[in-house]
């Protein structure tokens, strides 16, 4: 019973999550970035002025904005630098993409579905962090390396 208890919970896979955050800042850092950030950065002539324009800031300024969330969010998540800020850039994009530009719809035409889990994603790498495989956790170990210890 043990063996298979073992198996149906697959306990025989180790368990990190520090590897598990660095795979998820990877998929979907790089993911937004390749799939819809980059396309939109070398398309900026040709859609920059006809981009939506949810708070009347008008369209290039929003075009630049949701490049800011797409392309230097998913930067700094590749990365792992600035983690927590590059997961902010991204869930401010994606939760203006969803409950703005789709109305908050999660099923039929035209709707924010993948605005919707890219969402869930950065407000987890949010609320977690960058894990161990982040340029975040060797910035703050070179900065306490020669502060006095604590007594």
């Amino acid at each position: 019973m043990n063996i298979l208890m073992k198996f149906l919970q697959l306990r025989f896979i180790p368990a990190s999550i520090d590897l598990a955050l660095l795979v998820l800042r990877l998929w979907v850092g790089g993911s937004m970035l390749f799939l819809h950030g980059w396309p939109k950065l070398v398309a900026w002539g040709e859609k920059a002025a006809s981009f939506a324009d949810p708070f009347g800031i008008g369209a290039q300024a929003s075009y630049a904005l949701a490049l800011l969330g797409e392309v230097g969010g998913s930067v700094l998540l590749i990365v792992g630098l600035f983690t927590r800020l590059g997961a902010a850039l991204g869930a401010v994009t994606m939760g203006v993409a969803f409950f703005v530009a789709h109305g908050g719809q999660l099923s039929g035409a035209g709707n924010g579905e993948l605005a919707f889990l890219y969402l869930g994603a950065y407000v987890t790498l949010l609320l977690a962090g960058g894990g161990f495989y982040a340029a975040d956790i060797k910035i703050a170990a070179n900065r306490t390396a020669g502060m006095p210890k604590s007594v």
